[in-house]
């Protein structure tokens, strides 16, 4: 199959494309190409989120269930989301049998749900991906009841000038070899860097959920600021 290269333009359909060649190996390259850091911003993410028995959940960009199964393992009902079907169908495989967890297929930007369904919303390296971000935020708003809460994991821009040029060479050098290595497709972990490196700061992304209409919003650095964790309320009014 000829591998598919989504770009900075976003194409919902090809970036959608892209993501359903990798998902069967895209856990495992995740956790080598992270050094296995990813569970430890999966577990920051289940703790921020603070999901509790008797609550809806939307994991958004929830890709193959990883973060969905976290916040399941509370009692709360997930609604795992991704438009990308080869994602949600390898999150079937692997936690269909979680009795609270339904998969969605949706887009960020014209979300399939109700206004205020949802105690809390999440999206963990998703939002970098949406063609229009502040139109997925202004979405997540919607269907968030008053007085809920976002948090949003993403990959960000460590503060620190030595690590900052440390990691920008691990990204475009490291990152698509350890991919092709992988067995993965090597050309969506090139995007995967452009994207990161097109992507805005931390302050930038928080300057966008308040111009959502999120409040209470507040960020803080995981691993030295390669990934940020975003948390922020709905108002009650």
């Amino acid at each position: 199959m000829q591998p598919n290269r989504a770009d900075l333009g976003k194409n919902p359909s090809r970036v959608s494309g892209m993501f359903d060649q990798v998902a069967k190996g895209y856990d495992r390259t995740n956790t080598v190409m992270t050094l296995g850091n990813d569970a430890l911003w999966r577990a920051a993410t289940t703790r921020a989120v603070a999901p509790k028995r008797g609550e809806r959940i939307l994991d958004l960009a929830a890709g193959t269930a990883s973060s969905s199964a976290s916040l399941a393992a509370s009692g709360a009902q997930i609604v795992a989301a991704d438009f990308s079907p080869g994602m949600l169908a390898e999150g079937r495989r692997r936690h269909g049998h979680l009795h609270n967890i339904t998969f969605v297929e949706a887009d960020a930007t014209d979300l399939p749900f109700g206004d205020a369904e949802f105690d809390a919303v999440t999206m963990s390296y998703g939002l970098r991906n949406v063609q229009d971000p502040k139109k997925a935020l202004r979405e997540l708003l919607r269907v968030t009841k008053p007085g809920g809460r976002m948090v949003i994991n993403e990959f960000s821009t460590p503060p620190g000038r030595f690590f900052r040029g440390f990691y920008d060479f691990y990204n475009a050098q490291v990152l698509p070899r350890v991919a092709r290595l992988a067995g993965t497709n090597g050309d969506a972990y090139d995007y995967l860097n452009e994207s990161i490196r097109d992507w805005p700061d931390q302050r930038t992304l928080a300057a966008w959920i308040r111009e959502a209409g999120w409040t209470d919003v507040e960020y803080r650095n995981l691993s030295f600021g390669i990934v940020a964790l975003h948390r922020a309320r709905k108002p009650l009014g």
